[in-house]
């Protein structure tokens, strides 16, 4: 709302608006300082990311609390949760200062870009998006993990972006949705024949019980999640095969050790050579959405949005 004019031609304050007011000439280095604190949820880890004690942190964040008169933060036993003033001040301020961020760092040059995701998507969609871009001088550096532990070592700046399987929740990240993972039912052909005059859900199940399975995990999170969309029953059959990761299961069910379910970019190339079979076709396959995160101020690094881009574009063919 703008300033009222009176007589004299002197001027007012508009009214203030509802919500958490900032100071009159806030401080930018409390803000930034608040903002790391709300990003990382944790005095502590935010102290390094500004180059600060940690008891400095927490001294401006009490200062920033002082000047707003509002509790921006709840002390835990391990961090600090924002309370819902500093996720308010957290979405006013958060823009402006990246894009001053990125305009103090204009003069830095193109650096490595800090990719990290699943290990079986970097390899067969990931890396071969971003050939090209090696080719045109991007430098890379890939880590491969979970979502959980790779967005807590985002948190803390080691990564510039992130693909991740799921969304963090309660963090100002920027993010964008990039492409829905489709799960399939899947075995050799050998084994396809044996079950295959079980067209039935309830008759296919009931076949797969003699058949060996194959996962990378004893609580079998694809194959639960599968049986419960799909057929709408619990799998309670116990693995004859737990292997460490995707890759191995993909081995050792298209040598004919028995079935699971995977990731159809994962196994995409096998079934169109006939090594796998799909085992049942659903009207609605399970799907998994994975999302791109980006750090924020990653920005500044002109080659982590090229990345960014191209992964984007790429994954629309997914």
């Amino acid at each position: 709302m703008k300033n009222q004019t009176r007589a004299g031609g002197q001027e007012t304050p508009a009214p203030a608006t509802a919500g958490t007011q900032l100071p009159p000439h806030a401080d930018l280095n409390l803000l930034r300082t608040f903002l790391a604190v709300h990003r990382t949820g944790s005095f502590t880890a935010a102290a390094p990311r500004l180059g600060l004690s940690q008891p400095t942190v927490t001294a401006q964040i009490r200062t920033l609390e002082q000047q707003t008169g509002r509790e921006l933060f709840t002390r835990l036993p391990r961090g600090v949760d924002p309370t819902p003033h500093a996720h308010e001040l957290a979405a006013r301020i958060a823009a402006p200062l990246d894009a001053l961020a990125a305009l103090e760092d204009t003069a830095a040059t193109a650096g490595p870009v800090h990719l990290a995701g699943p290990s079986e998507l970097l390899c067969v969609r990931v890396l071969p998006a971003l050939a090209p871009l090696v080719t045109e001088g991007v430098q890379l550096r890939v880590t491969q993990g979970l979502p959980e532990p790779l967005i807590e070592e985002m948190r803390a700046g080691r990564h510039d972006l992130v693909i991740a399987t799921r969304h963090p929740r309660g963090r100002t990240w920027e993010s964008v949705p990039l492409a829905d993972e489709e799960y399939v039912l899947v075995a050799a052909p050998a084994w396809a024949e044996h079950v295959g005059g079980h067209t039935q859900s309830g008759d296919l199940c009931a076949a797969l019980r003699e058949v060996p399975m194959v996962t990378y995990a004893e609580d079998l999170p694809i194959i639960r999640r599968y049986w419960r969309t799909v057929f709408a029953k619990q799998h309670t059959a116990r693995a004859a095969i737990t292997v460490p990761n995707l890759y191995a299961v993909l081995s050792a069910v298209n040598a004919g050790a028995g079935y699971s379910v995977l990731p159809r970019s994962l196994c995409q190339e096998h079934l169109d050579a006939g090594r796998l079979a799909l085992l049942h076709d659903p009207e609605e396959a399970p799907l998994n959405t994975l999302f791109l995160l980006q750090h924020p101020g990653a920005e500044a690094n002109p080659d982590v949005s090229r990345v960014r881009e191209r992964l984007q574009e790429a994954a629309r063919t997914w």
